[in-house]
């Protein structure tokens, strides 16, 4: 994550099936790689940090690593490939851990995958107020309305974004909603750790 290489774990190991949806983009492209990997890990999963990685620029400067990752061959290599970063430490918030990432330079994007609950927006105007984030956690976890949803989130250092939800419910890559504005939040974050 600081100056090293990125590691060696990629989602490019785990097969997609044909049955997903199209990518538009090669961002896109690899945020549903990233979603198909995190759903074959099942889910209660924690967050996972990814580095971006332009593919032929690393089959040029690093050809053991990217034989090692099954991209030595020019054929439907993907633009990007993710490149799964260490585990984030167990109880740390997550903005205070992504506020500690510096990128080097043969990164050029990041994405990370996390669950969350959340709330339909009927829901939300019952929300009891003065609540602190560990009371509302609790509040919404004995909701009977809520909803466990898996957020993968991908930005570039251009700023192009791109995320992909799954709800557990609906566990499908067919069902895997897609947008660059789905999680502005963490996107916003993720971005910040390329301006170090």
């Amino acid at each position: 994550m600081s100056n090293d290489s990125p590691s060696s774990s990629s989602p490019s190991d785990q097969p997609t099936p044909a049955s997903g949806p199209i990518a538009a983009t090669p961002l896109t492209r690899a945020v549903l790689e990233i979603d198909e990997y995190a759903s074959g890990l099942g889910w209660d999963q924690p967050a996972r940090l990814f580095a971006l990685v332009d593919t032929a620029q690393l089959r040029s400067q690093e050809p053991g690593l990217a034989a090692q990752l099954g991209l030595d061959s020019e054929e439907a290599a993907a633009p990007l490939t993710p490149i799964e970063q260490d585990e984030i430490p167990a109880g740390t918030p997550l903005d205070e851990f992504l506020a500690t990432i510096a990128w080097p330079d043969a990164v050029a994007g990041c994405a990370l995958t996390v669950e969350r609950q959340m709330l339909p927006p009927s829901a939300e105007a019952s929300v009891p107020d003065g609540l602190d984030d560990d009371a509302l956690t609790k509040w919404v976890a004995a909701h009977p309305d809520r909803q466990e949803v898996r957020m993968t989130v991908a930005v570039l250092r251009d700023g192009a974004r791109e995320s992909a939800l799954r709800l557990r419910e609906k566990d499908s890559a067919k069902e895997v909603l897609t947008g660059s504005a789905l999680v502005p939040g963490l996107a916003a974050a993720l971005e910040a750790t390329f301006e170090a």
